[in-house]
């Protein structure tokens, strides 16, 4: 794995600038890595609002100019390793030629807006402000397709998914998994939704109220929060099928967007097709994953028909 120290980084950084500036000092803006992604996985760190950040990034062999970039946004208790570890985002990159980014969120959570989650929570972190930064990082690196940029997330991170499509208009398709939406989001732009989520679901639950687990959070019913994103798309009403475990529940949208739900009957907090670890699970309060689907085979099948339109 090839790391790209932050030092080294401001070093060659300020050697740019050394003609025009005397010194160099970080501030808020982010401080892109001066080299190219290595194909395979790098560790990077950049600094952000007076704190040093660190993602990972994974870049396949077979990555074409112009290539999708998926944002892979870990749960509470988890973390970008965890994540990349998990979840086979990896091997579906390979598979179709994407590059993945997997961010730490600061003490292994996310500021999601309304009291969620963790020391970002109580700190106020600006976690938007972080992935907007990393993106600029990685759009430096490697040739991201500015349309094809999406974001996906467990848990915390799936809230997170719904804040970054809330507070910015850089992403085509957002995907979260168990997660809900919290805080304000006065003027969302239209982005394509696919929502997936365990209808037996007790840390965020399917219903709506608060949940169990460490952070309790406390969100509308999930087809709320999915009606939210319909009326922002203006779509159409939605139409929906059941087959097994399964219920699927699709509006199309102006555009070609589409808002989409995958609720699984009986499923609890978790990743669909992801590899049972009960170790993990117990740590990060996640439930058996589901066998109906494979989420990350799902995510993307969505990810690749939406890109950013208008």
């Amino acid at each position: 794995m090839r790391r790209v120290p932050f030092a080294t980084a401001v070093a060659s950084i300020c050697l740019i600038l050394a003609t025009a500036l005397s010194g160099c000092q970080s501030d808020s803006a982010a401080s892109p890595a001066p080299s190219t992604a290595p194909v395979g996985k790098s560790a990077q760190s950049i600094q952000i609002g007076g704190a040093t950040r660190t993602f990972h990034l994974y870049r396949p062999q077979n990555l074409p100019a112009h290539a999708p970039l998926v944002v892979m946004l870990h749960g509470g208790f988890g973390s970008g390793t965890q994540a990349e570890q998990a979840y086979g985002w990896d091997q579906e990159a390979d598979h179709n030629a994407f590059a993945v980014a997997y961010p730490d969120g600061l003490n292994h959570a996310w500021n999601t807006g309304g009291g969620c989650c963790g020391t970002p929570a109580k700190q106020n972190t600006d976690d938007v402000a972080f992935i907007k930064a990393m993106l600029t990082t990685i759009q430096a690196e490697i040739p991201i397709d500015p349309a094809r940029i999406y974001a996906t997330g467990i848990s915390n991170g799936g809230i997170m998914a719904y804040r970054l499509a809330c507070e910015t208009n850089l992403f085509a398709a957002i995907g979260p998994d168990s997660a809900t939406l919290l805080g304000t989001c006065p003027t969302p732009k239209p982005l394509s939704v696919l929502h997936i989520h365990g209808t037996a679901d007790t840390r965020i639950p399917y219903a709506g109220g608060e949940g169990q687990g460490y952070a309790h959070i406390n969100g509308p019913p999930v087809q709320t929060v999915v009606a939210t994103w319909r009326t922002t798309d203006a779509c159409a009403a939605p139409t929906q099928t059941t087959a097994g475990p399964l219920t699927t529940s699709t509006a199309s949208c102006p555009n070609g967007r589409t808002v989409e739900l995958i609720s699984i009957a009986g499923a609890g907090h978790q990743w669909p097709g992801s590899a049972q670890k009960p170790v993990k699970e117990a740590l990060l309060g996640t439930d058996p994953p589901s066998k109906a689907l494979n989420a990350t085979d799902v995510f993307w099948q969505f990810f690749a028909a939406h890109p950013k339109v208008g």
